[in-house]
Formats: C-alpha cells, sequence, structure tokens
C-alpha cells in the first residue's frame, strides 16, 4: 500500500510540475482563433501567432471575450502587441 501511495504522490507531483510550465489548453484554443480571425490580414503567419500570443498574455485569465472581440475595446494592448508581432 505504501508503494502504491508514494507512486501516486510522485505522479501527482509530476503533473502538477508539468501544468505549471505549460500553456493552458484555454489559451491554445484562443491563440488558434485569434489566428483564424487574422489570417486574411495580409501578414505572415508567424507575425500573427506572435501577435495573438502577445494580445493572450495581457488578457486576464478570467477573461470571456476572444482575442478578437477583446482587442476592440483595449487599444493600447492592440497597438503594443502590433509593434511587438512587427505587425504595423
Amino acid at each position: 500500500m505504501k508503494k502504491i501511495l508514494g507512486a501516486f504522490s510522485i505522479a501527482m507531483l509530476m503533473l502538477v510540475s508539468a501544468q505549471a510550465f505549460a500553456t493552458p489548453e484555454d489559451d491554445q484554443a484562443w491563440i488558434a482563433q485569434c489566428e483564424k480571425d487574422n489570417a486574411k490580414e495580409g501578414a505572415p503567419a508567424a507575425t500573427v501567432t506572435k501577435y495573438c500570443s502577445c494580445m493572450n498574455e495581457k488578457m486576464s485569465e478570467s477573461e470571456t471575450k476572444s482575442i478578437t472581440e477583446w482587442e476592440k475595446t483595449h487599444q493600447a494592448e492592440e497597438q503594443a502587441c502590433d509593434a511587438a508581432a512587427g505587425w504595423k
């Protein structure tokens, strides 16, 4: 029983550690939707990805709007991410 409990404890510790360094799945989904929303804007894919990632980082974890919706009411953040991505 102690071996099972010990193995379980180690597995849980590894899982928690991995999650601390991983990008949450919902962030990946938000970024993917942003990339799709901006695909026809004429910028290279790498630029769009960098822009969307930047915008996602600026948003609160509790935000419920998509990046595309959020950027419309956060012009300063949009301009900063445009510059960081080299878009404009």
